[in-house]
């Protein structure tokens, strides 16, 4: 039963749904070691950890548990029960105070369950903002997009109003939000990873997006300097601004990275589409990239992002079970040939 948690570059999968034993004995079946759990708000379907709540040691301990009774290990819940953005964006210091005590009890609770890693992302307020859920790729394949001239397009809740937020008062609130949080991460041995925003623009619907670029996630990086407190490489994001993903590794190290989403991308901002991973088309080379984070002594997971929705899927829209598989199999396959 793997208990502990190897210092090695390998491969794991994520479910943003309930980690239900069907789930459980599809990633053993993969041959994978390692899960993460993606809470998200999304139509149709139960979150796979409740949202706007401190997750227990008891809940969090049982699904360790669970995992490790199918022969793998719970790595990382990739988000807070409560978005980022959600605490930046709130006005009220007390209740701004009030939704960070739930982050920091949920990472000493992780801490004492034995769960490694929590994940957070800059998108406002919690989720990749996409013009297009269809756009047709290999196969008839759907990816997401986004296109800025098809921004307005965009159907928004009636809660969703136009921001007027400056980005000195985001870094300001981050700030604080960091020298609150990491010293907890630290006490609880949880190591934080910050995912880029996506799409990482200057700003959308009035909103700052702090993490659009490599200067801004090296201020991120420095205002609280840990090893508690690193980067959840996006590699689709990362080609989505332009970057060179080698150099950005290379950059970065792999002690500042905490563990790898693997999607690619063909286009930059203001307008790109996402596809297969091993699409020719597609912004890098992954072998490079597994080459680059095996030079650099990465050690955490590498694990599938969105893939397109392929033929017979229907109920997420950044892909499911076939495309996460086929990405599954392609990196296991990159590892071996490392060998």
């Amino acid at each position: 039963m793997p208990t502990e948690f190897p210092d090695e570059m390998r491969v794991a999968i994520g479910t943003y749904k309930p980690a239900t034993d069907d789930f459980l004995r599809f990633a053993a079946q993969l041959g994978v070691d390692d899960i993460l759990l993606t809470p998200h708000r999304h139509p149709g379907f139960e979150s796979a950890l409740p949202l706007g709540e401190a997750w227990s040691e008891d809940a969090l301990a049982e699904l360790k548990s669970r995992a490790n009774g199918a022969d793998l290990r719970l790595y990382a819940v990739e988000k807070m029960p409560v978005p980022l953005y959600e605490i930046l964006l709130t006005d009220d210091a007390d209740e701004r105070a009030e939704l960070t005590s739930i982050i920091t009890e949920t990472i000493t609770n992780m801490g004492a369950a034995g769960v490694p890693v929590l994940g957070y992302s800059g998108h406002p307020p919690d989720g990749a903002v996409r013009t297009t859920r269809e756009h047709p790729v290999r196969g008839g394949a759907l990816a997401s997009a986004y296109d800025v001239d098809d921004l307005h397009e965009l159907d928004r809740d009636d809660d969703d109003v136009e921001r007027d937020v400056s980005e000195d008062l985001m870094w300001e609130r981050y700030e604080a939000f960091l020298h609150e949080v990491v010293p907890v991460a630290e006490d609880a041995g949880v190591t934080l990873g910050v995912h880029p925003s996506d799409p990482p623009v200057e700003q959308l619907f009035g909103i700052p997006l702090l993490f659009r670029n490599r200067e801004n996630f090296q201020r991120a990086l420095d205002i609280h300097p840990s090893d508690n407190h690193g980067l959840k490489l996006g590699m689709g994001c990362w080609s989505e601004m332009g970057e060179d993903l080698v150099d950005v590794i290379e950059h970065f190290g792999g002690d500042q990275i905490v563990y790898a989403h693997f999607r690619d991308v063909v286009g930059t901002v203001p307008r790109f589409h996402e596809t297969f991973v091993d699409d020719p088309a597609g912004n890098f080379d992954e072998y490079e990239v597994v080459e680059a984070l095996d030079r650099v002594g990465f050690g955490g997971v590498m694990t599938p992002d969105h893939v397109p929705l392929m033929e017979g899927e229907s109920d997420w829209e950044f892909g499911s079970t076939l495309g996460r598989s086929y990405t599954v199999g392609y990196l296991k396959g990159m590892l071996k040939s490392l060998e």
